[in-house]
């Protein structure tokens, strides 16, 4: 059985993005997202499931830091919905809780509980690790923020489900793949993914820009980053359309004017829910 790998252990949210996406392939926990990729490049995995950014707690830092030299391929997308629960021992009581452990962004996507408990937050490295720890520490006044998934594998008790602070609480996930896999130019609905570095010269940030307004390209996404220093600045962009389009190669050829680099990470179906997500 293929294998896709994940960042976290087994009962993650990425755990529950892998199955809800890929039901017949073998979910595969790494401890970073690092060692997630490397499995990708040295083939124990197939795929990897990579969350980079979520409606409430924003964007998910190392997978930003680490796609620019992945030297592999995006070739797909997943919304999903994100629900939490607080998780505890079988015998603990909810009023003599002080303390509560998840990942940073799950914390961050539960602060009016976690304020409405006086709980103490503690960053752990994932959502389902912390709940695996706390089963392991036996410690009845300590909590975990999960998923259901993860207290029925660890043996804990949800005290409360859907405790996030959103109710549109929603993490955007990358398939990530060895080898390309692009969209066909005639299908609809397509996403492009790309680095850029733009010249060290005035405005150029906006003249290579003008090109996506002038064709009439939507661009979904530009975030910076800065990997080798101050100046050496670096953005990651999503457009809509396939690059054998003609606006969009107009776009990018207008771009390449004013870029000492660039290069395309995936061209993929967009998810059907980026249209509901539009849309609401």
């Amino acid at each position: 059985m293929s294998k896709i790998a994940f960042q976290g252990e087994l009962g993650a949210n990425s755990h529950i993005a892998c199955v809800d996406c890929y039901p017949d392939m073998q979910a595969m926990p790494c401890a970073s997202f690092d060692d997630a990729f490397a499995a990708l490049r040295d083939g124990t995995a197939a795929l990897a499931m990579m969350p980079v950014e979520n409606t409430v707690a924003g964007r998910v830092a190392d997978i930003h830091r680490l796609l620019p030299g992945s030297k592999l391929y995006i070739i797909g997308e997943y919304f999903m919905r994100v629900n939490h629960c607080l998780l505890a021992l079988p015998e603990a009581d909810e009023a003599a809780l002080t303390h509560v452990h998840s990942h940073e962004m799950a914390l961050g996507q539960c602060r009016n509980l976690i304020g409405e408990l006086g709980l103490t937050a503690q960053v752990a490295a994932d959502t389902a690790g912390s709940a695996r720890d706390l089963a392991a520490a036996k410690t009845p006044s300590h909590a975990a923020i999960a998923s259901k998934l993860a207290a029925e594998i660890y043996g804990l008790k949800v005290l409360r489900e859907n405790i996030e602070d959103s109710a549109s609480n929603t993490t955007r996930f990358l398939i990530m793949s060895a080898s390309p896999d692009d969209a066909e130019p005639d299908e609809d609905n397509v996403i492009t993914s790309f680095i850029f570095r733009v010249r060290n010269v005035p405005a150029a940030l906006y003249k290579a820009l003008g090109g996506f307004a002038t064709n009439k390209v939507n661009m979904t996404k530009l975030e910076s980053y800065q990997p080798n220093g101050f100046l050496a600045t670096q953005f990651y962009a999503d457009i809509e359309g396939h690059p054998e389009n003609e606006p969009v190669r107009q776009a990018l050829e207008e771009l390449s004017f004013y870029c000492s680099e660039m290069d395309i990470l995936g061209v993929y179906k967009a998810a059907p829910e980026r249209a509901a997500l539009r849309e609401s």
